[in-house]
């Protein structure tokens, strides 16, 4: 059984006036356990859109998503959305952090709703440390730069140690060093069992992979 599994999802949408436009059809993938697989290709391939079907945040014009062999389609929004908080740690581009919270409860925020503030906030700092961004735990968002936004929501993607780790573009706003830190926590993380999906152009990600997607 695969943690993340596509089978034949195809991803299209209507638009006013013009043909549909597809993204991708029959797409297929199964994404195991201790593995990376990246979804490569420039802007605008549609790496994001196949990387928000397969983390629930959108539903394929036709094909299925399972998690963990749990087909999405037999799910409502809420039931997925429940069920993404435990199994799929999810990091869009933007690395969107709460505005009026610090560094630290930014990364916390996932243990807000089973009241596990406390209990998880040494793995939070733990995490801000990896990440290079220990420092900042006191500051803002409006107070960090992009690279170390996205960093401080890579750190809350990973507060739950999710079995799935999705993340769109994780190296675009870092340098070449930090970046590539952050693709050897990627590494690390599959070798002890995650399943990583990630979408990029970063050539050194892509070699990073054990698999990958090539979209035009």
């Amino acid at each position: 059984m695969f943690p993340v599994e596509l089978a034949a999802v195809t991803i299209r949408y209507e638009r006013a006036g013009m043909p549909p436009l597809e993204i991708i059809a029959d797409y297929d993938l199964r994404l195991g356990p201790s593995a990376m697989h990246c979804l490569a290709g420039r802007s605008g391939s549609g790496k994001t859109s196949i990387l928000r079907v397969a983390a629930g945040l959108v539903r394929p014009t036709s094909g299925e998503v399972t998690w963990g062999g749990l087909a999405l389609s037999a799910l409502r929004d809420d039931a997925i959305t429940e069920l993404r908080s435990t199994h799929v740690g999810y990091l869009d581009q933007g690395g969107v952090l709460v505005g009026g919270l610090t560094a630290l409860e930014n990364a916390l925020l996932p243990a807000v709703p089973g009241r596990r503030v406390r209990a998880l906030e040494e793995r939070a700092r733990d995490l801000l440390d990896r990440l290079g961004v220990g420092a900042r735990a006191a500051h803002r968002p409006d107070q960090l730069s992009v690279g170390e936004r996205q960093r401080v929501a890579l750190a809350r993607a990973l507060l739950l140690e999710p079995p799935v780790l999705m993340i769109d573009e994780p190296t675009a706003s870092l340098d070449r060093e930090t970046a590539d830190g952050v693709i050897a926590l990627l590494d690390g993380l599959a070798a002890d069992g995650i399943s990583v999906l990630v979408a990029s152009h970063d050539e050194h990600l892509i070699d990073a992979a054990q698999t990958r997607t090539n979209l035009a």
